[in-house]
């Protein structure tokens, strides 16, 4: 089980690499924006594409208005 498994209800079986998510040059997976959008809550970790204004606020449902705008939510 990785470190943020327990954030994820079904964790990460269903991702894609490439699309979902990308391995940093450490080895650490990073969720894309897109992922994150699809998820539908920010989970106050500082993810590196969090699409959630105010950023890093666990629980936030509420999306950048130019993420909004490119996803047409």
């Amino acid at each position: 089980m990785g470190m943020f498994d327990h954030l994820f209800s079904d964790g990460y079986e269903d991702t894609v690499e490439g699309v979902d998510f990308y391995l940093s040059k450490e080895g650490y997976r990073v969720m894309t924006e897109s992922y994150l959008v699809k998820r539908g809550y920010c989970c106050s970790n500082g993810c590196r594409h969090c699409p959630y204004d105010p950023k890093a606020t666990k629980g936030n449902r509420n999306l950048r208005p130019d993420v909004a705008k490119k996803y047409n939510l």
